[in-house]
């Protein structure tokens, strides 16, 4: 079997073509022709070597003279060669969407949907931030318990002259510090929620960390610009004893605001609280602690003295003005960075 189907193969290249072709060479003939005179049996190979033993491809010469037939009044008809398309056929309707056109971009087709607005609970960057900040202040509150509980009552205790002071260690500093830090954030945070709710959900930022960023340097600023200028003031008219005092009193309140805040940041963020229950306890926590640096600051600089005028004109110039200024600043910082439709 497998040597007849060779031998087949073999012949395929000998067949001839019949005495009547060779006489009648110069007379065109037709593949169909050319097939019925092949026997029955005849393989495709054989049926293509037939085929090609008759016809040779030759070259093709086109005419070269004018064509006569258009109608008249009309232009020329065009030469064969002539390839290129009408403009109707370039320039429709078409001509330019990318089902005809393979290399430009598909795009989407039909209508697009609502995207899904931002929320703080979906964010995994601010929620392992937030995570992490209340697993360091416990580890911190858990070592730091006996610091805390001496600030506190060194708060509302006022010492005699005299008495020894009880200094801080460097990890009870660092960590007064990340409350410190952990307090801007919060109010960052607080701020951008109002933000996006009350002012605008877009901005011209890439990113809404770097809105965060932007009020988190700004609250920064705040407190820093607020310590230097309580300690140039200070310096002028208290001694060095009482604005140590002062100091450490100012980073107490504001590490406890941080502590405060949170609580409310996580319901906010993570239970779907409200943003006005939110700012009326941001706004009781605020007034609380400026309810007690003027306590503190009567006690420490103008108990003494009794000057009622002079301790309101120096709290409002050091405690109220400062507030005030960062209220403006982040209010113009969001107004600037909205896009405005």
């Amino acid at each position: 079997m497998l040597f007849q189907q060779s031998d087949s193969l073999n012949n395929a290249s000998t067949i001839s073509v019949p005495e009547e072709t060779e006489h009648h060479v110069s007379k065109p003939q037709h593949p169909y022709q050319v097939l019925r005179q092949l026997p029955a049996d005849a393989t495709p190979a054989q049926q293509d070597s037939a085929i090609q033993a008759v016809f040779q491809p030759k070259e093709v010469h086109y005419s070269s003279r004018p064509d006569t037939l258009h109608l008249p009044g009309q232009d020329a008809g065009k030469g064969l060669n002539d390839v290129t398309l009408p403009k109707y056929y370039k320039e429709s309707f078409f001509s330019r969407d990318s089902l005809f056109h393979p290399e430009l971009s598909g795009g989407r087709y039909g209508v697009a949907g609502d995207p899904v607005p931002y929320s703080i609970h979906g964010d995994n960057f601010v929620t392992g931030m937030l995570l992490g900040c209340f697993i360091l202040a416990l580890i911190a509150f858990s070592q730091s318990r006996s610091f805390l509980f001496r600030q506190a009552k060194e708060f509302f205790y006022t010492k005699r002259s005299g008495t020894t002071e009880v200094s801080e260690t460097s990890a009870e500093l660092r960590f007064q510090f990340f409350l410190v830090l952990q307090t801007c954030l919060l109010l960052a945070l607080l701020y951008f929620f109002y933000t996006t709710i009350y002012i605008a959900d877009t901005f011209v930022l890439s990113s809404q960390y770097q809105l965060i960023a932007i009020y988190f340097g700004i609250i920064a600023s705040y407190f820093l610009v607020k310590t230097i200028l309580y300690t140039l003031v200070n310096n002028v008219f208290f001694d060095n004893k009482k604005n140590v005092q002062w100091l450490k009193a100012q980073i107490f309140l504001t590490s406890a605001e941080g502590v405060a805040l949170f609580p409310f940041v996580m319901l906010h963020a993570y239970f779907d609280l409200s943003i006005k229950n939110t700012l009326i306890y941001f706004a009781i926590v605020v007034i609380f602690v400026k309810l007690l640096s003027f306590y503190k600051c009567y006690s420490i600089f103008f108990r003494k003295i009794g000057a009622f005028l002079q301790i309101i004109l120096y709290f409002c110039a050091l405690e109220i003005t400062p507030l005030i200024a960062l209220l403006v600043s982040l209010v113009m910082t969001g107004n600037y960075l909205k896009i405005n439709f």
